[in-house]
């Protein structure tokens, strides 16, 4: 019965995040919504902070599992816009919140999978050693981060899946359009 409760408390604070500001949400708003006592809430979660940490942290996890490989940039690129248009207004109240740290450390988690992951199907001899990995990977990660961090500057008005979609053809900056062993960077 635990986790019943516990899933229940998770689902309505995502529930309400995708209604409302994050600083508009309190822990009664939360077990009113689901049912459960304050003291349950707070078995289960020390405070607020707690539940937006656990709940991010697991959203990541779970496209993390849900995308085991990425053979390819437009892949990779279709994992984050799922990632951030899955819970868009959620992530949206969390973005525009002082909890904002929250989201940005996982979404850097999330690409720091994506770039990896797709940089292990480059063909081999395209990056001459650990380094020039290390140099690609950072950069590509950086690149997929800004490029979310300025979507959601931007109110989130313009189709990030597109975006993804044209960079994903044009593949930038990737080793395999560069010159043999030479460095993308």
């Amino acid at each position: 019965m635990p986790n019943f409760t516990r899933n229940a408390i998770k689902d309505s604070f995502l529930k309400l995040l995708s209604q409302r500001p994050l600083d508009k949400i309190t822990v009664k708003d939360i077990v009113e919504d689901c049912g459960v006592n304050r003291n349950s809430f707070y078995y289960h979660f020390e405070d607020l902070p707690a539940l937006l940490e656990e709940i991010v942290a697991e959203l990541v996890s779970s496209m993390i599992e849900r995308h085991p490989t990425i053979d390819s940039v437009e892949e990779g690129c279709g994992a984050i816009v799922e990632f951030v248009t899955q819970n868009r207004r959620a992530i949206y109240h969390i973005y525009n919140s002082l909890s904002r740290d929250v989201f940005e450390r996982h979404l850097m988690k999330l690409c720091q999978y994506v770039v990896s992951a797709y940089a292990e199907t480059v063909p081999a001899g395209l990056l001459s050693d650990e380094v020039d990995k290390a140099v690609v990977v950072r950069f590509h990660r950086c690149a997929l981060f800004g490029t979310v961090i300025d979507w959601l500057n931007e109110g989130m008005h313009y189709d990030i899946a597109a975006y993804f979609h044209r960079i994903s053809r044009l593949r930038l900056g990737w080793p395999e359009n560069s010159d043999a062993g030479a460095s993308c960077v």
